[in-house]
């Protein structure tokens, strides 16, 4: 009778480590060589009935603890990869059985997120049929919010778009600007809608139009734009409605690579896309990057050169990207003084996982403290990598006198090996200071008695000792 042979090398593998014993001692005991146990741990051996029986009797364990299936754990996770959002990626089930086998206390934390991440939906479920039967109807998806998905799609991949890129420099050379400033290219474009489009531009008082930067009548063919904003934004707002109407096809293919689905998500793609190209009809690719690299950067030297805003110049440089002509891979961040993000990107998607963005110590936080002052320094994550970054922050539309300023910050950000390429490089090398300490954020930074950190890590159990306090609110072990 052939005898039962059962691989599991994992499980053999945890039960050494919790023993705190060696593949050299754990092979002693059990009478066989180490390098036969290594094989066996690599599940390119088979545990026999006789080694089973070995096990038990000398660790006096229960051979269930041996049993497949991960404890459970498969079927949990099977639930999980059954999501929509995770439909293209389920595995088959014997390599569920690999993953809840191989790592079982990681899988457990996959079906835990999971599991409330789901309940968060169904709050959102439930707030949204609250909000329906009191009569305010919602179009919140019970998966996914159409903002969300337009969010993650720009932000995972490069903030660049070949297409619209050509046609807003076409439309620029056919618009014939000759100084480039604002002033010029606003007329130019305020000509150009009159005559192709027959629409004129007006500038709006605020009680005539309260609650809208820009808004065009169809009636009276009329691009309404508000007087709250600064001459930079007004000129944007004119050049978004220029490329929307000149530059439908590159839009349109723009927001067709993104992958969007619902109705809703294309609309919100439809509008950055247009902000984009307005970004690239005022300063155009090649113009600009030539700009860029003689002023090494600077951006309040380009925002005065092309006649734009601090904020606009800034996001101009996260676009550089063509294939053969790029400029610094820079990435950026807006926020607002509670912390909500509401922009991010960069010429090679955000780099969520390298720099995180969530840091409280990031000068986009202290750049608060000190309205319009340039914040410059040098940041080291948690594994050695450093980036430059420069934090400001940036006023929004005129504020009445009974109303709150809205102001918001923005940080532009690169890999320190271009700071010396950079006007701002000189600063952060010759200051003699040493790198800001960050990390990608306080629930997965691990660093000790960090003195701004906001939650306690979640790879790490907390120390709770009471005859030590740490510098940290959150001890940890």
């Amino acid at each position: 009778m052939a005898e039962q042979k059962i691989f599991a090398g994992p499980r053999i593998r945890r039960i050494r480590h919790s023993l705190e014993l060696t593949q050299t001692a754990m092979a002693e005991e059990l009478g066989i060589s180490p390098s036969y146990l290594n094989l066996i741990e690599r599940n390119q051996r088979p545990l026999t009935v006789q080694l089973l029986l070995k096990l038990a009797t000398v660790y006096k364990l229960d051979l269930e603890e041996l049993r497949g299936e991960g404890s459970g754990i498969a079927p949990a996770l099977k639930e999980v990869f059954a999501d929509p959002l995770l439909a293209g990626e389920l595995p088959s089930p014997q390599e569920l059985v690999e993953i809840s086998e191989a790592a079982p206390n990681a899988a457990s934390g996959i079906v835990k997120l999971y599991r409330a991440y789901r309940e968060s939906l169904d709050r959102l479920s439930d707030l949204s049929d609250m909000l329906a039967r009191e009569g305010h109807a919602t179009t919140t998806s019970s998966a996914r919010l159409p903002i969300d998905e337009v969010h993650d799609a720009f932000e995972r991949r490069p903030n660049h778009f070949a297409e619209i890129e050509t046609a807003a420099e076409a439309l620029h050379a056919e618009l014939g600007s000759g100084s480039g400033s604002t002033g010029d290219l606003a007329q130019l474009l305020k000509r150009r809608l009159r005559d192709r489009h027959d629409i004129s531009v007006r500038l709006m008082p605020v009680h005539a139009m309260p609650l809208w930067r820009r808004r065009f009548d169809r009636h009276s063919m009329r691009l309404l734009v508000s007087e709250r904003l600064s001459p930079f934004d007004q000129l944007r707002e004119i050049a978004m409605e220029a490329c929307l109407l000149e530059m439908r096809d590159a839009i349109a293919a723009g927001i067709a690579g993104l992958g969007l689905k619902g109705d809703e998500a294309h609309r919100l793609a439809r509008f950055e896309l247009a902000r984009y190209a307005a970004h690239a009809l005022i300063m155009p690719y090649e113009a600009f990057l030539q700009a860029a690299i003689r002023a090494r950067y600077d951006i309040d030297v380009l925002a005065s050169r092309f006649g734009v805003s601090f904020e606009q110049a800034a996001n101009r440089l996260t676009m550089l990207s063509r294939q053969g002509k790029a400029g610094i891979p820079f990435f950026m961040l807006e926020v607002d003084q509670a912390g909500n993000r509401f922009r991010r990107a960069g010429a090679q998607g955000f780099p969520q996982a390298r720099f995180g963005g969530a840091c409280p110590k990031l000068p986009i936080h202290a750049s608060f403290t000190v309205p319009g002052q340039l914040f410059v320094e040098r940041a080291e994550m948690p594994d050695g990598a450093q980036f430059l970054l420069v934090a400001r922050t940036l006023e929004g539309p005129q504020a009445a006198f009974n109303e709150r300023v809205r102001r918001t910050a923005i940080l532009l950000g690169c890999d320190a090996g271009f700071a010396a390429e950079t006007v701002y490089g000189k600063a952060v090398d010759t200051g003699g200071l040493p790198a800001t300490p960050i990390g990608p954020a306080c629930r997965v930074c691990e660093r000790q008695g960090c003195l701004a950190r906001a939650e306690p890590p979640i790879t790490r159990p907390l120390g709770l000792d009471e005859m030590v306090t740490g510098l940290s609110a959150f001890d940890f072990q």
